[in-house]
């Protein structure tokens, strides 16, 4: 762990995070690097949902020589073994989140921001809509969409 990160998360918090970390990796079949650990902090301490050239930006500060193509492979590694959660619009763009557990989000339709939506919604939620024809739901992503408060204005 390196002494450099500065983040709301304490030394306990980095600990286990890296223990998991190492966990998931392993369970996984991928091995542990330290830019694997930088990128996998970085989407702990922010609520941010930052796309990749936004965690690159964020983790060179550590890492100075680490490649965006790195961050990228990194992102995806931590996907893969549930780390992390990609998510995905219809231009193509992505954000991540180090938050796992289902929850919603709002997003802003001028700049792209993502925010966590604080609440949770009850487990039957979703009881009153009919089934679809062919096809089988897997599971579902709430996202209210609108304008932050610097679109906004």
């Amino acid at each position: 762990m390196s002494p450099a990160i500065v983040s709301p998360l304490g030394p306990a918090s980095f600990a286990k995070a890296e223990a998991v970390l190492r966990e998931a990796l392993e369970a996984n079949g991928q091995r542990y690097t330290e830019q694997r650990a930088a990128v996998y902090r970085h989407l702990l301490a922010t609520d941010s949902h930052p796309t990749a050239d936004e965690v690159f930006t964020a983790v060179r500060s550590e890492i100075p020589d680490i490649s965006l193509a790195t961050v990228y492979k990194a992102l995806e590694t931590l996907v893969g073994c549930g780390l992390a959660v990609k998510l995905t619009y219809g231009d193509g763009s992505a954000r991540y989140d180090g938050r796992t557990d289902p929850h919603p989000h709002a997003r802003c339709l001028a700049c792209g921001a993502v925010l966590d939506v604080p609440g949770h919604l009850p487990n039957d939620a979703l009881a009153d809509l009919g089934p679809v024809a062919d096809f089988s739901v897997e599971g579902y992503r709430l996202e209210l969409i609108g304008y932050c408060n610097t679109c906004r204005t």
